[in-house]
């Protein structure tokens, strides 16, 4: 979860604050006021602080528009090119379905200051994507990416849902053995680096994530591999499929 504030008004977002009591604690602690509450998408690991945090500071929930009749007391849907704004903050909303079918990422465009920066839920994980087997499609997943997070600059830096970058790392090198930037990375976190504080981005992703690296020759051949099948049938969209089959059951 993660809370966002305008430096000038100290008005802020939760998004997806599940830890209600910390949620609220951070914006007491900081001099915060929380004035919305986005949600990803509907699993109840990412909307079950709505009701603590939207009773003690009267903040307006917003959600994908076709997740209103899932999530309750969603005060405004919203679609793709919509914008957020608390004070001088804007994120702009981008439609990512693939991990749930009515799934928003929240993209920051940076500044002269900031990093763009890309609040995505449970679509896209460090070195990894999101499940679809909770409501969702793998295939329109892959769309999600071929349209959208593919065509990010290498510059924006990624906020997942979920963490799981460690384990997330071995499957791209049981996918890839040879990928060096993969494996010295694992390397840093086995020396001590701290997965819960290490912010990746884009450009990273691409070399770390297998699930960027859908031309690579090593990524395709295991596939056929272990999949017996042919190596020449797999295009983009099914070397993304195959590899969201194997990691669901790695």
């Amino acid at each position: 979860m993660y809370l966002l504030a305008c430096e000038k008004t100290h008005e802020a977002i939760a998004i997806d604050p599940l830890d209600h009591a910390l949620c609220l604690q951070a914006a007491k602690d900081k001099g915060w006021t929380i004035k919305t509450v986005a949600n990803t998408h509907h699993h109840h690991d990412h909307i079950g602080g709505n009701g603590p945090v939207i009773s003690a500071t009267n903040a307006k929930l917003v959600a994908h528009v076709e997740a209103m009749d899932a999530i309750p007391n969603v005060d405004r849907g919203l679609n793709a090119g919509d914008e957020l704004t608390c004070g001088e903050l804007t994120l702009k909303i981008m439609d990512t379905p693939g991990h749930t079918m009515s799934h928003i990422c929240l993209y920051y465009e940076g500044s002269d200051t900031e990093m763009p920066a890309l609040f995505c839920g449970d679509t896209l994980f460090n070195a990894g994507v999101g499940r679809c087997d909770f409501g969702g499609e793998p295939s329109i997943l892959h769309k999600t990416f071929e349209e959208q997070i593919f065509l990010l600059s290498d510059s924006v830096r990624i906020y997942p849902g979920h963490d799981y970058i460690e384990n997330n790392l071995e499957f791209t090198l049981d996918r890839e053995p040879d990928n060096q930037s993969a494996k010295k990375l694992r390397d840093k976190f086995k020396s001590g680096l701290d997965a819960e504080s290490f912010i990746s981005d884009i450009g990273l992703e691409r070399e770390i994530n297998v699930f960027f690296r859908l031309d690579e020759h090593q990524v395709r051949v295991g596939i056929a591999d272990s999949l017996k099948i042919d190596v020449n049938s797999l295009d983009r969209q099914k070397t993304f499929i195959c590899l969201r089959g194997l990691r669901d059951n790695w």
